[in-house]
């Protein structure tokens, strides 16, 4: 169900006048001035210190009990550079290098310096500080600000609109990931509607339903552009469908069916480094009946994100690579590089343009790694399980239960011949036990190796590519 928790606004945030996203320049888009979802609360570990890295550089998220917050600073002491994720939360709510044991608050100030002498005040100096960026916790999501700090106030947080406005109803499905390409090549495709028949065929689409699409651009600026796809999908079968692009890092879909009631495809793209982002992903639905929210609200989170990352992978080794073809036709046009003959593409000329425009490229200039294997482009336990509270239990669950199963199957196996020995011949009761109970604990241990393996690494063959009778 959608999460409802307090707002906390962990920067100061009193009236200023407004500032776009971007910065103030109306000709170039400055990736550092706006607002990005770093985590969902809910995988969220108050008792530790969170790394994560935010156009390159490296960020620590931690709970400060002392102002009940969730702060967030440059991962590095002021001391000797130590990363202070690698710390601790000590017992006086401190943010603890592991270095030296230097303490921080949760406005930066350094509170303890063990090495400081009794008549020196050294931790008072700015240079003793540890740098905070303005953070703030929205729709479940904690967002930071990694530009000027004095601006943050001023610039508009990146929230669901459309729930914001009217939050009664909704049921929400959320996943994330870290993806193995740019957040502009995460952005270009979740725009381009016309290729979930093909890629997704089999997961969340359907060849059949492939069609001429004709799309319309509505506005389009600095801040982003609209747009409207009036027959929508499945040949119209569902309604139109408009589309919103929130620069620099926002999308989201929103369709209204007679069937289905309303349904958002919202996908924050965060780029962490070139070539590599954190895809939010989040489904609101309003339904037109309450049977699919009550079983949504039965399904584990955990066995939900198995099937979105199922999702993710088809299109995740060909977008790695699709990056890289276009890399190397280095400054040539887009359009030039790439054959858009059809109205289909329209939601992709208008990003390309945006780019373009306003010189949006979060890592200009920078060249990608070389591609990875096959097998590490469909890592799922450190591009997800490891940092989803969901799965992370679920499969220490699953492997408690089969370790226990394979303990049961070797008692029920060893015990057979003790059994006879003491019996004789078994009646037929005897005989089940004596041979279901190990057989159905030793099936029990297999099949859940074959789901523990599901949080780990993903198939090797997209189901498009599977025979049609498979």
């Amino acid at each position: 169900m959608i999460a409802t928790p307090t707002e906390i606004a962990i920067a100061p945030n009193p009236p200023f006048d407004p500032m776009p996203a971007g910065g103030p320049d109306p000709n170039t888009f400055d990736w550092a001035e706006a607002w990005y979802p770093v985590a969902y609360v809910e995988d969220l570990d108050k008792r530790q210190p969170h790394r994560f890295t935010l156009l390159e550089q490296d960020l620590v998220i931690w709970w400060d009990p002392n102002g009940a917050a969730w702060q967030v600073f440059a991962d590095k002491c002021p001391h000797r550079l130590a990363p202070l994720s690698e710390g601790r939360i000590n017992a006086a709510g401190l943010l603890e290098c592991p270095y030296h044991g230097w303490g921080f608050s949760g406005s930066g100030s350094c509170e303890a310096m063990p090495q400081q002498p009794a008549d020196s005040q050294a931790s008072a100096s700015p240079r003793a500080c540890a740098l905070a960026l303005p953070a703030t916790l929205r729709q479940g999501l904690l967002f930071v600000y990694p530009g000027k700090p004095e601006h943050a106030p001023q610039v508009t947080v990146p929230i669901i609109e459309p729930v914001e406005q009217a939050p009664e109803g909704w049921v929400m499905l959320n996943t994330f990931r870290d993806l193995p390409y740019d957040a502009l090549t995460l952005l270009e495709n979740v725009l381009d509607a016309s290729h979930i028949p093909y890629t997704h065929h089999k997961t969340v689409g359907k060849r059949e339903n492939a069609a001429p699409m004709v799309l319309e651009v509505l506005t389009s600026g600095k801040q982003g552009f609209q747009g409207v796809w009036p027959e929508g999908p499945r040949k119209g079968k569902l309604g139109t469908q408009h589309t919103h692009f929130i620069a620099p890092g926002l999308m989201y879909h929103d369709l209204t069916s007679k069937q289905f009631g309303r349904t958002l495809t919202v996908v924050y793209a965060v780029p962490t480094r070139k070539g590599e982002c954190r895809l939010f992903a989040r489904f609101p639905f309003k339904f037109a009946s309450k049977l699919p929210g009550l079983l949504i609200g039965l399904t584990p989170q955990w066995l939900s994100h198995i099937g979105n990352n199922r999702v993710l992978e088809d299109d995740q080794i060909f977008l790695h690579l699709q990056e890289r073809l276009l890399a190397q036709a280095g400054d040539q046009p887009y359009a030039q590089s790439c054959f858009l003959p059809t109205q289909a593409d329209q939601y992709v000329v208008a990003f390309r343009k945006w780019i373009r425009d306003f010189q949006a490229d979060p890592f200009p200039n920078q060249r990608l790694s070389p591609a990875l294997s096959r097998e590490a482009l469909l890592d799922r336990y450190h591009s997800h399980t490891q940092s989803c509270q969901s799965c992370r239990q679920a499969l220490k669950r699953i492997q408690l239960i089969r370790k226990g199963a394979l303990a049961v199957s070797a008692v029920g196996w060893s015990a057979i011949p003790v059994v006879l020995a003491l019996v004789g011949t078994p009646t037929l009761l005897i005989s089940l036990l004596l041979a279901g109970i190990p057989l159905a604990t030793a099936a029990l241990w297999f099949f859940l190796g074959e789901l523990e393996q599901k949080f780990y690494q993903g198939d090797g063959v997209p189901p498009r590519n599977l025979p049609d009778n498979s």
